[in-house]
């Protein structure tokens, strides 16, 4: 990237949800840092703190010279202005109280955690779960992908097949939430996608 001349900018919507992680999550963010690089970062606490309506975040921008953030500032100050003018703040309130709390902060990392490991949970029980239906195709994917979504690999038929006589909601390119996975739906989801393999092609 510095041979090229690329500006970073990084998208940080599930921080913490990849490996449980909050530290080990930011680490591609914080090398190019110490590379000396200046980024731009966006971040979304809309999924890791359960605030889906309140569409909490920020913009993090990293520059070497004081001028360069006033620039920044004062376009972003524009945006923001002619974009929504005067954003909702209970959100940003929730998200500002819990980090700068110690206490609250520790019991929202253990949080994220919990949700981490229970994605990672989901994706190797769904994985053992085709992969003992013996259902066609390689399924490694699920448990190599990380975060809240995974892509199938089903083509847009077997989706449709899932929707229509499944009841089981993904977008077309396949792509699924694994939070939408349960103990008790996991078998269901399993052998619904089976079938759709093995009945469309």
């Amino acid at each position: 990237m510095k041979r090229r001349f690329l500006f970073p900018f990084f998208d940080s919507a599930y921080q913490g949800f990849a490996s449980g992680n909050l530290e080990k999550d930011a680490w591609a963010i914080r090398y190019f840092v110490s590379e000396g690089f200046e980024l731009f970062c966006a971040q979304s606490f809309s999924k890791n703190f359960g605030l889906y309506n309140e569409r909490v975040g920020n913009l993090t921008v990293v520059a070497k010279e004081p001028d360069s953030m006033l620039r920044v500032l004062s376009q972003m100050e524009k945006i923001v202005r002619i974009t929504w003018s005067n954003p909702p703040a209970q959100g940003a309130r929730i998200v500002a109280t819990t980090l700068s709390n110690p206490e609250l902060f520790k019991e929202w990392k253990g949080n994220v955690k919990t949700m981490a490991d229970r994605i990672l949970t989901m994706r190797s029980e769904l994985r053992a779960r085709l992969e003992a239906l013996k259902t066609p195709g390689t399924w490694n994917h699920i448990t190599e992908q990380i975060g809240m979504f995974s892509f199938t690999g089903l083509n847009t038929k077997q989706v449709e097949y899932l929707v229509s006589e499944k009841h089981i909601y993904l977008l077309p390119s396949g792509r699924i939430n694994m939070c939408g996975l349960t103990t008790k739906n996991l078998d269901y989801v399993a052998t619904s996608i089976h079938e759709a393999v093995t009945k469309i092609k």
